[in-house]
């Protein structure tokens, strides 16, 4: 592909054949009604890149929702947990059949010298 600028077209420069060749083909597709505009075809790319983007937009919103559904699921069991711990504890310390197991010792590594 040949890449010129546009004053190559023009006055006598090498190119300026090309000039004509390229309007001779521009008249020919602006007759045949087949010149895409190119602000209509921006229009339809960033038309295309909305949909795409708010497609993501709210397979993220669903993603954000079931993990909200999913953190106050797993709040409310630590909440019911922590109450039937507080509620176990206060049977156990009314009734003399439960023993309590001793405390963890402390363990030392090495000679201890």
């Amino acid at each position: 592909m040949l890449v010129l600028d546009r004053t190559a077209f023009y006055d006598t420069r090498p190119y300026s054949h090309l000039r004509v060749e390229f309007e001779r083909r521009l008249q020919a597709l602006q007759q045949a009604g087949d010149v895409p505009d190119p602000r209509e075809a921006q229009i339809t790319c960033v038309k295309t890149e909305n949909a795409k983007l708010r497609e993501r937009l709210d397979r993220l919103k669903q993603t954000i929702d079931e993990l909200t559904d999913f953190h106050a699921q797993a709040l409310a069991r630590l909440a019911a947990q922590h109450e039937e711990i507080i509620r176990l504890r206060e049977a156990a310390a009314g009734t003399s059949w439960v023993s309590r197991l001793p405390s963890p010792r402390t363990m030392v590594i090495g000679t201890g010298s």
